[in-house]
């Protein structure tokens, strides 16, 4: 079983439970799943930069992405409809405990200048997107092999009904939010 896994069922769970008054441990939040999104707008022009972003995020997630493709075509960004423009993953359970322990404990220290996540990035519904810049910060990526530095968004998704539940359960697992 994952590290935080065990750490949110002995120390999260009973946290939560006694901070925001829950009455029953079914309405305590959960961490329910991580997407992890890449966008490859020159995926356009080159069919093996999607490849080099697909063996990066297997490498980051150890999950193989699925490829997202164009809905509407925009002859502006020479865009066609059905074209692989991204790729996604959405991690659940173990993976998805793992891929937290190595953020916030080998990758976020990674960041140059880093002063905290900003605590504004919360939807209003108890969920959190961070954008990172560079996907050398992960120690899966050899800094030699990648062609490209790209960033990618990463969403947690929680059962939380506010922000502040959401906050106060990503904090207990280690996110470093800047006060």
């Amino acid at each position: 079983m994952a590290r935080l896994r065990t750490q949110y069922r002995e120390e999260i769970l009973p946290a939560l439970r006694e901070r925001f008054a829950y009455r029953n441990t079914m309405q305590v939040p959960i961490l329910e799943k991580i997407v992890v999104n890449v966008g490859v707008g020159d995926a356009v022009q080159d069919s093996k930069v999607l490849e080099a972003t697909v063996d990066d995020l297997t490498a980051i997630t150890g999950q193989k992405p699925s490829i997202r493709r164009a809905k509407k075509a925009i002859s502006n960004f020479k865009l066609r409809q059905g074209m692989a423009i991204g790729a996604m993953v959405t991690l659940r359970r173990e993976r998805m405990y793992e891929f937290l322990d190595r953020l916030v404990n080998f990758a976020l220290p990674q960041v140059r200048d880093f002063g905290g996540l900003p605590v504004r990035a919360f939807d209003g519904r108890g969920n959190y997107t961070l954008g990172v810049r560079e996907q050398i910060i992960f120690p899966e990526i050899d800094y030699d092999r990648i062609d490209r530095i790209r960033g990618m968004d990463i969403t947690f998704v929680t059962s939380a009904s506010t922000d502040e539940e959401a906050r106060e359960l990503l904090r207990l697992f280690g996110m470093p939010f800047s006060n």
